[in-house]
């Protein structure tokens, strides 16, 4: 019988624990908590639409909301940067905390949260202005471009982190509603954080779009999430498996269970939630 020896190398490596895993945890527990919010419920007139909605959204990660129409999940989305503010008879209860400030503090800039918060709707919805002006607007309206050629650098960069630029930069000059929808979902994202924002809200962004577009949309999610906060309402329970590190199961107002995205789609610990997963109800 022959027998081999292992060298030395080998011997330590075979000594050396496999650390992969428990560095992953280190790093997600690392991770800063961005937006956090308590017991948050929302009236329209009489109608309670959550209630008590709370929950933890961490630093440069994906979460995805999803549940059955009407469950609460954009209701909440919408929260985040008080656009519920602009709808008649909506009143907000509970606390959202940003960073360490009260987005419902009255005396916070409104307009300033919006843009470090921004919004990125179902319907692509471009302004009828040229591409270039498009993602200008909120740079110039927030002071953030003193010189042309800053405005130009700001659009350009914008438009790059999009994956828009190779597409339009031949005619910025046209109108950004004659682009395709794919396109013009990409335009809203590259207005969106031309301003610079810490957090990026999507409602449904793919629901008006066709599966091509739907994956260039997804890999911009991926790529996007290294510098941004994103948080995503689905109705595609594929796309939330795809996109998110996290998932939050909305149902009739309120918070289910919210979970690594994999736990949620192979071992949900609630009944309701594995009811909607495999398609009981929804």
């Amino acid at each position: 019988m022959v027998t081999t020896m292992k060298s030395d190398v080998e011997m330590e490596l075979t000594l050396v624990p496999d650390v992969s895993g428990l560095l992953h945890e280190q790093s997600e527990r690392s991770k800063r908590i961005k937006m956090s919010a308590s017991d948050v419920k929302v009236f329209y007139g009489e109608t309670q639409a959550l209630h008590g909605v709370s929950m933890e959204i961490m630093e440069n990660e994906v979460i995805s909301f999803i549940g059955p129409s009407g469950c609460g999940k954009s209701t909440f989305l919408r929260c985040l940067n008080r656009m519920n503010d602009t709808i008649e008879g909506a009143r907000v209860e509970g606390r959202i905390i940003l960073d360490d400030q009260n987005i419902y503090d009255t005396a916070l800039d409104v307009v300033q949260l919006r843009a470090q918060v921004g919004m990125v709707f179902q319907k692509p919805n471009p302004f009828p202005k040229s591409i270039f002006e498009n993602i200008a607007y909120g740079a110039r309206l927030h002071g953030l471009a003193e010189k042309k050629a800053d405005l130009a650098d700001i659009v350009e960069s914008s438009l790059r982190r999009a994956g828009l630029w190779s597409e339009v930069k031949g005619r910025l000059d046209q109108p950004g509603t004659g682009l395709s929808g794919g396109q013009q979902q990409r335009l809203c994202i590259a207005r969106a954080i031309a301003v610079n924002p810490e957090v990026i809200l999507m409602d449904e962004p793919c629901s008006a779009l066709d599966p091509i577009a739907t994956s260039v949309i997804e890999e911009l999610i991926d790529e996007l999430k290294r510098n941004f906060t994103i948080i995503i309402v689905t109705h595609n329970m594929q796309q939330a498996a795809r996109v998110s590190d996290r998932t939050a199961f909305f149902h009739l107002g309120d918070l289910i269970e919210l979970e690594k995205t994999a736990d949620i789609f192979t071992n949900p610990k609630n009944k309701r939630t594995e009811d909607y997963i495999t398609g009981r109800f929804g």
